[in-house]
């Protein structure tokens, strides 16, 4: 028995269906990722022609004020925060910094005093454990520094520091080595920046999964800045009264 419901029927039936399941779709986009666009177009900006905002920069080895715990680890603009989101279901777990200059040329430093680890796979990034969190001294936190490699892999990171070093104490100011364009996959290379997160530890000496936003702190208080991406609403993060490092 043939069916005697038309095909103009059938068309003019999911037609509207159509329509209304993708403006819902392009308005969850459009929501999901308004907030991030200018911060995002100031990114893009900044590589562009950095020297045209120079104020938006902040000064490696300096504090915001003298009571700030962290110095700046590097000279840059701090352009993508702690809980941005650059695709659905993704949290940035710490701060990225640009620099103004080519990969490999932008130093980077201790931000505090702690014991440096780097594991042996690791060529681009470090980690330093604090034993006291200066917030919280009854916690041990970690800062995790990366993208201290070129395109290709090859390290950044100080002779000091190689491959396998464990629990060596560095002083805040130490030279770690410079900031880089590597993404952790050969020849696909990010933005020349240092990524930074604080990492909690899991208790047992050692420090939990960075990939998850989770294990991580909000950095605004360790830099007396506004460093939480969903707080901040397109304020840019540089210190209003910023006192030199003693």
């Amino acid at each position: 028995m043939k069916s005697t419901i038309k095909t103009p029927f059938l068309k003019w039936f999911f037609l509207p269906l159509v329509i209304i399941f993708t403006v819902s779709a392009g308005f969850f986009i459009y929501q999901l990722f308004i907030r991030i666009t200018p911060r995002a177009r100031r990114v893009i900006t900044w590589i562009r022609n950095p020297q045209t905002h120079q104020d938006w920069s902040t000064e490696a080895l300096s504090r915001c004020r003298e009571s700030t715990p962290f110095l700046f680890p590097t000279a840059g603009y701090i352009g993508f925060l702690w809980d941005d989101s650059f695709r659905p279901g993704h949290r940035h777990q710490g701060i990225d910094i640009f620099t103004s200059e080519s990969s490999g040329e932008t130093p980077v430093y201790a931000a505090f005093d702690g014991y440096l680890t780097r594991l042996p796979d690791w060529k681009s990034s470090l980690i330093i454990r604090v034993p006291r969190d200066p917030l919280h001294p009854q916690n041990q936190i970690w800062l995790y520094y990366t993208h201290l490699a070129d395109i290709e892999g090859k390290s950044y990171i100080v002779d000091d520091f190689p491959a396998g070093v464990s629990d060596l104490f560095v002083e805040e100011g130490t030279l770690l080595g410079f900031q880089g364009n590597f993404s952790g996959t050969i020849g696909k290379p990010v933005g020349v920046h240092l990524h930074f997160s604080i990492v909690m530890d899991d208790g047992n000496n050692t420090f939990l999964n960075e990939l998850n936003i989770q294990n991580t702190l909000d950095p605004s208080l360790y830099f007396d800045l506004p460093l939480n991406g969903k707080t901040n609403h397109g304020v840019i993060p540089v210190c209003q009264n910023k006192d030199s490092s003693p």
